[in-house]
């Protein structure tokens, strides 16, 4: 079984690429995925503002396979918690909360300002980059995390990518370690 709980912010579900490959992490039990259904409505409804040639339904979609493909995701019961807790932004504390109530160790996010440590703390919680998430999974356990690219890359038809562009879209994602430690196993997917 897993020995850590990792929450998502809104921020890391954004950008498709990296949701897919979060996703297939999430599936390999190295750690429990968590989320909850207000991060779920931010990165929706930021990726509908800026893709008119979306619908709802299609992101809805997304959600559902989400919530159906990752054991015990969707953290609730963590609303209690919000008011009693201090970030530089208001707006994130209740992903503060859900890792909290989820007994998270990791928020996963790209704003790491808004998660200062000594604001975490307190609750033994650390904010981290992805791309520093990624590269801990790999050193963990590095068959598991290559397997999990694999098929994310596997999954990719339209248009499919070689290794290489699958590595650089990687990078365009603000994933230079986790690339970097990829290239050193390029034959193993």
């Amino acid at each position: 079984m897993t020995s850590f709980s990792a929450v998502y912010d809104a921020c890391v579900l954004y950008p498709a690429p990296l949701r897919d490959l979060l996703m297939h992490l999430a599936m390999t039990d190295l750690y429990r995925a968590k989320w909850t259904q207000q991060i779920h409505t931010e990165w929706m409804r930021n990726v509908l503002a800026n893709r008119p040639d979306l619908k709802p339904e299609q992101l809805e979609r997304t959600r559902q396979l989400m919530d159906s493909h990752v054991r015990d995701c969707l953290v609730e019961g963590y609303e209690y918690l919000v008011p009693g807790l201090a970030l530089p932004d208001e707006d994130d504390r209740h992903v503060l909360a859900a890792a909290i109530r989820s007994r998270s160790s990791v928020i996963v996010t790209f704003n790491l300002k808004d998660f200062p440590t000594q604001a975490l703390d307190e609750y033994e919680v650390e904010a981290q980059h992805p791309d520093e998430f990624i590269a801990h999974l790999i050193d963990l356990n590095p068959a598991r995390v290559l397997e999990a690219v694999r098929r994310c890359r596997a999954s990719l038809k339209n248009p499919p990518k070689t290794q290489e562009d699958y590595l650089d879209t990687l990078l365009q994602q603000g994933l230079p370690e986790t690339v970097a430690q990829l290239r050193q196993w390029m034959m193993a997917f």
